[in-house]
């Protein structure tokens, strides 16, 4: 995925969710922040950070003329987007010419499709499985996409903050793994860097709990770092996974 016309600044504060004042070029500019999680850690004062600018905001009716989408944080450029992983999410399953699913055995994801619902959850991707081969019968899945922004001593861990939403959505793989579906939960760690990915058993130790649930049931736990640059963003590398 990739974003246009890319300015640099220094963020200064931020008075709620929605909004950062960030310093571009000695002006004390109003920015959206398009991550409404805390990234209490990352958006600190005087860090330097990346923003899209919006040549024709005033004509699309948007109110700030900025979003804020990168952050530096120490060596590391962590893309903050939460509508990013979604779109990076899309297009590395487009690449994908096999995808696992009982151990050892691969295939191929076709008829890709978005924001699909199923029972009482909204998965961020449903596609089809189809043998290579030809020998097995195709096979529905779903995948649940989560950006993880969160690094601790190059730790990525989710969730940043309590999710019951996040939650729901794991019972819901569960679920449709016991339906006979093929389920996966991809955390897309929005950074380089990172040696492993962990539950936040700190700051939500029932999203950890649902996940361990969800690897005994079946449900495939994938984490992908991202290649991020000042423009865009690529899922790469897998990251192992501990849970």
């Amino acid at each position: 995925m990739r974003y246009e016309h890319i300015k640099e600044g220094r963020f200064i504060s931020r008075p709620n969710r929605f909004i950062a004042h960030v310093d571009i070029d000695g002006q004390d500019i109003v920015c959206h922040v398009k991550n409404t999680g805390r990234c209490r850690e990352l958006l600190l004062p005087g860090v330097p950070v990346l923003l899209e600018y919006h040549p024709k905001a005033a004509l699309a009716g948007r109110k700030t003329s900025y979003d804020l989408v990168a952050v530096r944080k120490g060596d590391l450029l962590i893309n903050m987007d939460s509508q990013a992983p979604n779109q990076a999410a899309w297009e590395w399953i487009h690449r994908q010419p096999l995808l696992e699913t009982e151990k050892g055995v691969y295939f191929s994801p076709a008829d890709i499709r978005r924001e699909v619902s199923h029972g009482d959850s909204r998965f961020d991707l449903s596609f089809v499985l189809k043998d290579p081969a030809g020998k097995q019968p195709d096979r529905p899945a779903f995948m649940e996409v989560k950006g993880v922004t969160l690094e601790e001593e190059r730790t990525a861990l989710f969730p940043d903050a309590p999710t019951e939403r996040g939650v729901k959505h794991l019972r819901g793989l569960i679920r449709a793994r016991e339906e006979g579906f093929e389920a996966y939960v991809l955390f897309l760690i929005q950074m380089k860097g990172i040696r492993r990915f962990s539950p936040n058993d700190r700051t939500h130790p029932a999203f950890g709990e649902a996940l361990r649930d969800a690897d005994r049931a079946g449900v495939h736990i994938l984490a992908l770092d991202c290649l991020v640059t000042s423009d865009g963003m690529t899922a790469d590398l897998p990251v192992p996974v501990m849970l």
